[in-house]
């Protein structure tokens, strides 16, 4: 399989040394720019792109970088046929990974892309009858999050807004309501860090947190509650109500911001309708387990990046004590979650105030 101008991307000189997975041997690499019609930050991460993409044009990018192509069908044609694909039981995508060890994945009625062996590159194709809000979506975070694994990266799937400069951040799987409740602050005039994908790298200031794209997946019904007027959006793909919304700069941060709190949503079918937030400290060892749990890509499992993936939660669970959060799924007690989830940030707060006298 060839692969499009990915000689042109490399990482910053010097970065190597400072994230996980990096090989020493790249310090030796030139410093070359990537020819691209367009810049972007996203996840710490400089993204070149031939097609506009609803990114910020300056931000932070000094992780590493990432180059994106668009090509026709028949470019993808040789990696779809042969070896099976891999259908994911819970949803509609498939995966395959090739034996030069790049890989090949595709949604229906969205698009296909192939990611390098090196995650430095992607190469991706809309197909006809997707949207374009929904291409970048699948674009932005599943497909990139290959990438970013390759990259030796760990993102996490979570939702993270920003409160009094600081993130918290909202763990669990699809459908436990990271967004909704992300929504709910965005009422209260929070910002909203990232949806679905979250970067965590250790810095001199703490774990960071770094930005996503600005946008946030609601129902309808949600939309209409917590983002009145701005509640327009297009169906995320063919098979499902919810919707992709963008945010303006008013409810978007652009910036890394250090990390406050880590909390695991427990799924609907757990909580009682009737029961009151609980928001209850996990043991270290349960908070790891909660970290790992909640990745981004667990497609990729081989030996290096689990012991990576391991790592990182180990490092993460350290430093910052993960709870647990339950709460009634109903729309009209959001902003009592909310409320419980400030005054617990709060809380800690005071406790770090008292321990720092």
């Amino acid at each position: 399989m060839r692969y499009i101008n990915q000689s042109k991307v490399f990482p910053p000189r010097g970065l190597n040394m400072m994230l996980p997975g990096r090989s020493s041997a790249l310090e030796a690499l030139p410093d070359l720019e990537p020819v691209s019609a367009y810049r972007y930050f996203v996840y710490g991460i400089t993204l070149h792109s031939e097609i506009p993409l609803a990114l910020p044009e300056q931000g932070h990018g000094e992780l590493g970088q990432i180059e994106l192509h668009i090509a026709p069908a028949s470019y993808f044609s040789e990696a779809a046929r042969g070896r099976p694909l891999h259908p994911d039981s819970e949803s509609f995508y498939q995966t395959k990974f090739l034996p030069d060890g790049a890989t090949y994945v595709r949604w229906e009625g969205v698009g296909e892309f192939l990611i390098s062996p090196d995650g430095r590159g992607i190469t991706g194709r809309q197909f006809d009858e997707a949207h374009e809000e929904s291409f970048q979506v699948y674009l932005l975070g599943q497909a990139l999050s290959y990438a970013l694994v390759k990259q030796g990266f760990e993102p996490l799937h979570a939702t993270a807004i920003v409160i009094d400069g600081s993130a918290a951040v909202l763990l669990g799987s699809s459908g436990f309501g990271k967004s909704s409740l992300a929504a709910c602050f965005l009422d209260a005039g929070h910002r909203l860090l990232t949806d679905d994908l979250l970067i965590l790298l250790p810095s001199g200031r703490g774990v960071m947190a770094y930005p996503g794209p600005q946008r946030i997946k609601l129902f309808p019904q949600l939309a209409r509650r917590f983002l009145q007027p701005a509640s327009r959006g297009v169906a995320m793909n063919l098979g499902t109500k919810k919707l992709v919304l963008p945010l303006d700069r008013s409810r978007s941060s652009f910036a890394p911001v250090p990390l406050k709190g880590i909390y695991a949503l427990l799924p609907p079918r757990s909580t009682v309708r009737r029961h009151a937030v609980r928001i209850t400290a996990l043991p270290p060892r349960e908070g790891f387990l909660a970290l790992v749990k909640n990745t981004f890509n667990y497609r990729i499992v081989n030996p290096a990046r689990l012991e990576r993936q391991f790592e990182a939660a180990t490092r993460v669970a350290s430093v910052m004590t993960v709870k647990k959060i339950s709460y009634p799924r109903i729309l009209g007690r959001l902003p009592a979650v909310r409320d419980a989830l400030l005054a617990d940030l709060n809380s800690t707060e005071d406790r770090q105030a008292v321990c720092g006298d």
